[in-house]
């Protein structure tokens, strides 16, 4: 089951997003976050109207997804960047893919235009996962970040929402 999330579901998400920043490349923050931090992004996300999604399995997140905006000026106003991260022991279930769809509907529903996937370039789990659900990539930065001792290289994808829309008139 995909629903929204509830503040009650922050510790596990602090537990998924901890994990990955101790063992992955996938969050290139080296330090674990506390549960304020957590809850300061869930009401960031509430305050902009953006969505925090997770995944349930017998009552226990084993995964979430959320979008923000790409950058903060008033021309990419209509793009915007997400993530989705599945606890480490639910990997390779289809969860990220579910997570994906759910997230690109809240984004079309909101409005956006385009998503955008800042990934490391070496999480090729994370590509295909992409590009299986229509990302493109359009771009690669080398060596643009560190973690574990090494440089880390970004790729781009994004996915264009709404093909072919004409920009809103305002």
């Amino acid at each position: 089951m995909i629903r929204d999330a509830i503040e009650s579901d922050l510790p596990a998400i602090r537990a998924i997003y901890n994990d990955a920043v101790l063992n992955t490349t996938a969050i290139w923050n080296e330090q674990p976050v506390d549960l304020a931090n957590r809850q300061a992004w869930f009401q960031a996300r509430q305050a902009q109207g953006y969505p925090i999604l997770v995944s349930i399995e017998n009552d226990e997140v084993t995964g979430y997804a959320s979008f923000g905006d790409w950058r903060p000026f008033e021309g990419f106003r209509y793009s915007v960047e997400h993530s989705v991260y599945v606890r480490h022991d639910q990997r390779g279930k289809g969860l990220g893919p579910r997570l994906m769809q759910a997230l690109i509907e809240r984004a079309r529903t909101c409005g956006k235009h385009v998503m955008v996937a800042a990934i490391e370039s070496g999480n090729l789990a994370s590509i295909h996962l992409h590009e299986r659900v229509g990302f493109i990539t359009t771009g690669q930065m080398p060596q643009v970040g560190i973690k574990f001792g090494r440089w880390l290289d970004l790729t781009f994808m994004q996915l264009a929402l709404n093909p072919g829309a004409e920009p809103p008139k305002e």
